[in-house]
């Protein structure tokens, strides 16, 4: 897994049927990256850091079998590190 920040939602209206409606984000590892397409079947919204995994863990992770994701957000990060040391997520 990865740690990434969510940048914004990225609009497709047009998507192979297995693709179902699941939301796709676009999510940076770090300021200046590149940017990444995530599936999101969890509910994130824009500056939250994120898990993700990628490869066949990111097919599985969506909940559909054979769903075609090479990264998917697997969990929101409340926080990391110690607030007391300045290396928290806020």
């Amino acid at each position: 897994m990865k740690i990434y920040k969510v940048d914004g939602t990225l609009v497709s209206t047009n998507r192979i049927a297995m693709m179902e409606h699941k939301p796709l984000l676009v999510v940076r590892e770090k300021e200046g990256g590149t940017p990444m397409v995530a599936v999101d079947p969890i509910g994130c919204k824009e500056g939250d850091w994120v898990l993700c995994c990628g490869s066949s863990a990111a097919r599985d992770a969506t909940g559909v079998k054979g769903y075609p994701s090479d990264l998917t957000i697997v969990g929101i990060i409340d926080k990391w590190g110690d607030a007391a040391d300045g290396n928290s997520s806020s």
